[in-house]
C-alpha cells in the first residue's frame, strides 16, 4: 500500500516538472492518467471484502431494543438499513438509567429518516422507498402498522417479494392482545424463576429476550431471503418474546422431561459438576472456579498438590463429586481462601482449567483480549463523545463485522434518502417547511 502511493506522489511531482516542457494536450494526458491512477489508489485504500448482506436494503419501523437488534444484525453484515422515525425521534435516544446505551448500540450502521407517517406526503415518501425494500421490520402493535397502511398484507400487495419481519409480545394465540416486556415475559416464562433465589425471582442481567428475539427476527429474515431466491416470493417472519423466553428456559423444561423432578433455580441447583461455584479468596476478591470432568480433577488436585483429594475414594468420579459438595465445597473455599485471585487465575491457566475472574461490565473497555482482537470498534456518539463499542461475536472469513456508520443523529440521512427516490430540492424545502420532514 505505501509503496503505491509513494508511486502516485512521485508522479504528481513528475507532472510538475513535466508541465513546464509540454504542451497543453499532452499535460491534459498525463493528468488524466494520474487521475485514474489515484483513483485506482483510493479504491485499494477502501477496498474491504465484501459483506454478505451488501445489497439488500431494510427499512425499519423499529424502537426500543427487540426490533433495532435485528436492524443492526442485518447491517453489521451489509445490508443497508434506513431506520424511518418520527419527528421526535426514537424513544431511546433520550431515556435514561440501564436504558440509556440501547440507542447507540442498537443503531449503528443505519441510517435515519424522521418523517411524519401521519402525513400524507409523508407515507407517500415512505412507500415510496419501501418500494425498493427487500426487507421491511417492525416492533409496533399491529393496528399501528394496519391504520398507516404499512401491515405485510397491505405492502405484499403490492410487492410479492417483499419480506416483513415482526417482532411481537407474542406469537399468534391466547396471550397475543397483550403488552409484553422483557421481565413480564422472563417473570411468567421461568426465566426469573430460575435466575432468582428460592421465592425471590430476579430477572437476568441483561434484556436477554429483546435482543435475541431481534436476532430470531434476523435469522429468519435471512432464512426469507434464501428463500425468495428460489421461489421468488417473500413472506412474513414473525419474531416473539414469550416464545424466545420458552426457548431459553427449554433445557431445564426437558429436564423436568427426562428425571421427572423440577428443575431448582440456578442459585439452588444440584450442579452437574463437582467443582463449578464462585470463591471468596484473598483481598475481598472473587473468582469463578470450575473442575469439570475426571481428567481435569487430577490435574487440579497434582496442580495445588492435593495428593489427599486426589487419593479419596469418595471423590473419584465427577459423580462422587457431586455426592459430596456438601463437604467438599465448604473445604475448596477455605483451600482456595489462602490465595489471591490472580494467583489461582494464572495456575487455573497454566494447566487448562476453567476460571474467571467477576467483572463488571465497565471494565470491558479495557479488557486485552477484546482490545487486541478488534472485538470493539471506535463509535461517535449523537451527540460527538467517542467511545467504543462490542462488536456482533462472530468472524466471517477470519474478520469481524465491523463500524460503517456510526448511530445517526436524528434524520441525518433524510435529504440523503429523498434524492435517491427521485424528489428535488424544492421538493425536501417544503417538506421541511410543512413540518412533514425534520433533517439533522
Amino acid at each position: 500500500m505505501g509503496s503505491t502511493i509513494l508511486a502516485g506522489a512521485q508522479m504528481i511531482l513528475a507532472s510538475c516538472v513535466l508541465y513546464s516542457i509540454l504542451n497543453k494536450n499532452t499535460i491534459w494526458i498525463i493528468i488524466n492518467l494520474l487521475m485514474i491512477n489515484m483513483a485506482v489508489i483510493a479504491d485499494t485504500m477502501t477496498d474491504s471484502k465484501p459483506l454478505p448482506l451488501e445489497g439488500i436494503r431494510v427499512v425499519e419501523f423499529t424502537h426500543m431494543v427487540m426490533g433495532p437488534t435485528c436492524g443492526m444484525v442485518l447491517a453489521d453484515l451489509g445490508a443497508d438499513v434506513i431506520k424511518v422515525e418520527p419527528l421526535a425521534g426514537d424513544s431511546t435516544r433520550k431515556l435514561l438509567g440501564s436504558g440509556a446505551g440501547f440507542y447507540p448500540l442498537f443503531n449503528r450502521n443505519k441510517k435515519s429518516l424522521a418523517i411524519d407517517l401521519h402525513s400524507e406526503k409523508g407515507r407517500e415518501v415512505v412507500l415510496r422507498l419501501i418500494a425498493t425494500a427487500d426487507v421491511v421490520s417492525e416492533n409496533f402493535k399491529t393496528e399501528t402498522m394496519q391504520k398507516l397502511g404499512l401491515d405485510y398484507a397491505t405492502l405484499s400487495k403490492n410487492d410479492e417479494r417483499l419480506i416483513y419481519v415482526s417482532h411481537k409480545g407474542f406469537l399468534p394465540g391466547p396471550y397475543d392482545h397483550r403488552t409484553a416486556l422483557d421481565e413480564v415475559v422472563q417473570m411468567m416464562g421461568g426465566l426469573a424463576y430460575m435466575t432468582g433465589r428460592p421465592g425471590d425471582p430476579l430477572r437476568a442481567g441483561s434484556s436477554v429476550n429483546d435482543i435475541m428475539g431481534g436476532m430470531f427476527g434476523a435469522i429468519g429474515a435471512m432464512a426469507a431471503l434464501m428463500q425468495r431466491a428460489t421461489t421468488g416470493r417473500g413472506q412474513e417472519v414473525q419474531s416473539a418474546l414469550f416464545e424466545n423466553n420458552i426457548f431459553l428456559v427449554a433445557q431445564h423444561m426437558m429436564q423436568f422431561a427426562v428425571t421427572g423432578k423440577a428443575a431448582a433455580p440456578m442459585p439452588e441447583r444440584i450442579s452437574p459438576w463437582g467443582i463449578y461455584d464462585v470463591f471468596s479468596v484473598k483481598n475481598s476478591e472473587q473468582i469463578f472456579l470450575a473442575v469439570v470432568g475426571d481428567t481435569q480433577w487430577g490435574i487440579f488436585c497434582k496442580a495445588f498438590g492435593y495428593g489427599d483429594w486426589q487419593q479419596d475414594a469418595r471423590l473419584v468420579t465427577n459423580n462422587d463429586r457431586v455426592r459430596a459438595r456438601d463437604w467438599l465445597i465448604p473445604q475448596m473455599r477455605e483451600r482456595m481462601a489462602q490465595h489471591t485471585s490472580a494467583e489461582l487465575a494464572g495456575l487455573f491457566e497454566q494447566h487448562g482449567l476453567p476460571f474467571a475472574p467477576i467483572t463488571d461490565p465497565q471494565y470491558l473497555f479495557d479488557d486485552p483480549h477484546l482490545l487486541q482482537t478488534g472485538g470493539l470498534a471506535p463509535l461517535t456518539l449523537p451527540d460527538g463523545r467517542e467511545t467504543k463499542v462490542p462488536l456482533l461475536p462472530i468472524t466471517l472469513g477470519g474478520e469481524r463485522p465491523g463500524m460503517r456508520l456510526n448511530p445517526p443523529r436524528l434524520g441525518e440521512h433524510g435529504a440523503e434518502i429523498l434524492l435517491s427516490l427521485g424528489y428535488g430540492e424544492a421538493d425536501i424545502n417544503a417538506m421541511q417547511r410543512d413540518g412533514v420532514l425534520r433533517l439533522e
